[in-house]
């Protein structure tokens, strides 16, 4: 038998029409031991506020006040207050009862359906189709007083639904919304729910259509909203920043092709492409690939015969779809000789690395248009590199060569602009990868920032006519240190 809590140590006490229960009440509430925050609500928390108390307890009791109700509307989707601290749930009449920093929205309609999901004792939540068709109910109140989502937020849902499981699914849900629409009267709810889907499948206008993610899956080019959230989160920091200007010097043809040499070393040894430095010198300046290691050789040839071209590192987007035709064309180089990543292509399948998963192979194309917007808002080299380096670095547009191909499009701002370009050492490897990490998990793009500011500060000593002294002064500095035996360091140089 479920042995239940003294009264007087329970968080929510209700009311009882059971005299025993209600004197015990009584002597607790004159004790001291509970005091009454609602009517019939007492509590044993003296510390809390009756606010908070009835915020934390809010389903426990709409499910005992009103048994056999259902949490509707947009709280089936919410299952909180809303910002103006509305409920709103379905019973046998209408009525707005007010209790402490919540206003339960009492709305008269049908109970719970077969289907409908049973949350709390006494309370059950719209299923997701029933949801639907609430939400495109006509509201007389705007905003968070409103009983429904927005249609940006009911597209979002629909759109949410088709992205994770596709179109049969989403035609799953119209066909269970059509059965609910009939047995609950709300055909014309219906109709409005059938017309959405049919704009999102194309398969009618997509006029109708309000959010910018419902409009980009009509007209064929869906995005991952979430990350583009976080692309101009990244951008309003870049954006409020001011950046040391780092002007190359190395601006002979020698000395930016001896950089461009250390850029495409470092930049494929951070990927696993790992050689001796002698090898990959070898490599260079034979323009051959080792024998042995025929995809890896052509790994760092690739890079360098775009790294080392001024001119190709001069090229920077001017719209959306020359962004596009840029990040593939260098994939197809870079990538070049390995056939089974599908060099020049964007991703045909999903990837991640480690726990984290990257943009939707669907929504690559549109998310990376979307982004482009706020790049085309950025005027700091600095800040563009830093800004295009990190969006396709988290987009993971290809199966392979995604960070060799950020770091160019991240050196091609700065080219562009006339700063030193970026090399990130092996020694660094860990900042970066954490930074890179914390921005896209946690949302942080200062540590990122400071990241990149760090590496742009150490390569702008880099720079020499003779590859030796360039190779001798990235020694000094523990480039080509694992993480683990040493910290970069950032060596001023006297001319």
């Amino acid at each position: 038998m479920e042995k239940k809590l003294p009264l007087h140590l329970q968080p929510i006490i209700f009311g009882s029409s059971d005299s025993s229960l209600s004197k015990g009440i009584s002597k607790l509430e004159k004790e001291g031991k509970l005091k009454k925050i609602a009517p019939r609500i007492y509590t044993s928390n003296f510390t809390d506020s009756p606010e908070e108390i009835i915020s934390k307890n809010i389903l426990t009791i709409i499910g005992n006040q009103y048994p056999g109700s259902l949490l509707s509307h947009r709280s089936a989707f919410e299952y909180k207050p809303t910002r103006a601290g509305h409920i709103f749930i379905t019973y046998s009449y209408t009525k707005k009862i007010k209790l402490p920093g919540v206003t339960l929205r009492i709305l008269e309609g049908p109970g719970p359906i077969p289907g409908d999901n049973k949350f709390v004792a006494g309370l059950h939540a719209s299923q997701r189709e029933r949801a639907l068709l609430e939400n495109l109910q006509v509201s007389r109140k705007p905003g968070p007083e409103s009983k429904t989502l927005s249609l940006p937020e009911i597209e979002a849902q629909l759109e949410k639904i088709i992205t994770v499981n596709g179109e049969d699914e989403i035609n799953k849900v119209r066909d269970k919304a059509r059965e609910i629409a009939e047995q609950l009267g709300m055909l014309s709810e219906f109709e409005k729910l059938n017309k959405l889907i049919n704009a999102l499948l194309t398969t009618k206008s997509s006029k109708i259509l309000t959010s910018p993610i419902a409009r980009a899956r009509a007209f064929g080019i869906p995005y991952d909203d979430a990350r583009v959230a976080l692309f101009e989160k990244l951008f309003i920091a870049l954006q409020k920043r001011e950046f040391k200007n780092r002007p190359d010097r190395n601006n002979t043809i020698t000395s930016f092709r001896n950089f461009a040499f250390f850029e495409s070393y470092f930049s494929n040894y951070i990927e696993g492409t790992v050689f001796d430095i002698d090898e990959a010198k070898q490599i260079i300046a034979t323009q051959k690939p080792l024998p042995a290691r025929d995809e890896d050789s052509h790994d760092v040839l690739g890079t360098y015969q775009i790294a080392s071209s001024r001119e190709e590192m001069s090229i920077t987007p001017k719209d959306a779809n020359h962004f596009l035709e840029i990040l593939q064309y260098r994939h197809a180089i870079l990538l070049s000789a390995r056939e089974s990543k599908n060099p020049g292509q964007f991703k045909n399948k999903n990837n991640l690395v480690g726990q984290t998963y990257f943009v939707d192979m669907t929504l690559t194309r549109g998310t990376l248009i979307k982004s482009f917007e706020f790049y085309n808002a950025i005027t700091q080299p600095f800040a563009k590199a830093a800004y295009i380096m990190f969006v396709v670095t988290e987009v993971h547009p290809f199966l392979d060569g995604n960070g060799r191909v950020a770091r160019i499009m991240m050196n091609t701002e700065l080219t562009t602009g006339r700063q030193s370009k970026i090399i990130i050492p092996t020694v660094y490897r860990d900042d970066y990868m954490g930074a890179l990490r914390k921005l896209t998990r946690q949302g942080d793009p200062d540590a990122y920032i400071r990241m990149l500011e760090r590496a742009h500060e150490f390569s702008g000593w880099i720079y020499d006519e003779n590859m030796d002294e360039m190779q001798s002064y990235l020694g000094k500095c523990n480039a080509f240190l694992e993480p683990e035996a040493g910290k970069l360091q950032i060596i001023a140089r006297s001319n």
